[in-house]
């Protein structure tokens, strides 16, 4: 059983969320098949016998769209049937024999049944004491929950498990999120998914001086994520010309500023061959020198189109916690350096002024040099579960 959260809100055009939910689940499962069917304010889920919990748990738990989940048992609308089936949940399950309270939490869509909520409560609790005659009933805190819900058919189960919430991804249209090897960018992807974005990812990578060790750094931190996005693609842009350029040209202290603007550029002309409406980036007010108000408001100057940073007002321990949530903190951290950090100078601007550095890029020359890193990146896809695949 699938319960619909955010989704559950939307008025007419709720059917298209529920298409691209079911679509998104079915493409977590392959190559397993699986049948979705909605009803009101639910969707069932039947899946092959030879999927393993532990694989739908994966699949469900890095989704979005969802607000919970539970493995269930469906019975016929008739209380013998449903007496069978609350026994069959009961009955050796670890969460009853190992308590010594429970409760049991009744729903009727289907007012036309012979019992209301609390009734039905009263007939299944019997049925719970004359398998468990020691347990007790503690509506507050329950150690053990005996969940029954009464739509077109009736549904038993004992565990619910929660989800991300969110809204199903590729609900929203399409972004390139600007991933490096560090903790916010993948935290930022991953929260501009759960508001249904499609996403694509792009790494600026400049051999020799960042090594092959940031690369697969970078490529695992994709990979970690890709469960989140629904599968992604990652774009290796070879960012070495460009690194060059700017530190043959541009003052000491304009480096970084330079950096990130051509950064933006490059993402800005790959998102737009690649059909992206907007750009990702994991930037958060005052963090570091490049993340400056006057700083972020040239970079966006420069790339010339939507720009999200949906981590801008949080701090970095929320932003550690998150990456922990998801699972990417220990990949983030570590030790091998981005171009970013390697090409940083001990004193960067901080306070731009946006005439002056806008004549030091133009005085770089570096727009060829942009369109060929744009044609020259390489792609890695990555499905919904995270693998790596080769596209043909």
């Amino acid at each position: 059983m699938l319960k619909l959260g955010e989704i559950s809100l939307k008025g007419l055009n709720r059917r298209n969320f529920e298409k691209t939910l079911a679509n998104n689940i079915k493409n977590k499962l392959r190559p397993h098949r699986s049948t979705i069917v909605s009803k009101k304010g639910r969707m069932y889920l039947e899946v092959d016998k030879d999927l393993s919990d532990k694989e739908i748990d994966f699949a469900l738990s890095t989704l979005f769209g969802l607000d919970g989940y539970a493995p269930c048992l469906v019975s016929e609308k008739n209380l013998d049937s449903i007496e069978k089936c609350i026994k069959k949940a009961i009955i050796g399950n670890e969460s009853f024999i190992n308590s010594a309270t429970y409760k049991v939490i009744a729903k009727r869509e289907d007012k036309k049944f012979e019992k209301n909520s609390y009734e039905l409560s009263c007939f299944a609790a019997k049925i719970v004491n004359s398998v468990y005659p020691k347990l007790k009933v503690d509506v507050k805190n329950p150690e053990a929950i005996l969940y029954i819900e009464i739509r077109n058919n009736a549904y038993i189960y004992t565990q619910s498990k929660k989800t991300l919430g969110g809204l199903p991804t590729g609900t929203a249209g399409k972004a390139l999120s600007l991933l490096s090897g560090g903790i916010d960018s993948p935290v930022a992807s991953v929260k501009m998914a759960s508001r249904g974005l499609r996403e694509e990812l792009v790494y600026f990578h400049a051999y020799p001086f960042t090594g092959a060790e940031s690369l697969e750094k970078v490529k695992k931190l994709a990979a970690l994520i890709a469960p989140y996005l629904g599968g992604t693609i990652l774009h290796i842009v070879n960012f070495t010309p460009i690194e060059m350029r700017i530190k043959d040209t541009v003052y000491e202290r304009e480096k970084t500023i330079m950096l990130r603007s051509s950064m933006m550029r490059v993402a800005k002309k790959l998102a737009l061959k690649r059909r992206c409406s907007c750009l990702i980036t994991g930037e958060a007010l005052s963090q570091v020198a490049s993340q400056t108000l006057s700083a972020m408001e040239f970079t966006t100057k420069m790339a010339d189109c939507l720009v999200l940073r949906p981590l801008v007002g949080m701090d970095k321990e929320e932003i550690i916690t998150l990456s922990k949530k998801i699972g990417t903190y220990e990949t983030s951290i570590l030790p091998f350096e981005d171009c970013c950090s390697l090409f940083s100078p001990k004193h960067p601007i901080t306070q731009v002024k946006a005439e002056q550095e806008e004549k030091s890029y133009t005085s770089m020359d570096a727009g060829k040099l942009e369109n060929e890193a744009v044609e020259t990146a390489e792609m890695i896809f990555f499905d919904a579960n995270g693998r790596e695949r080769v596209e043909s």
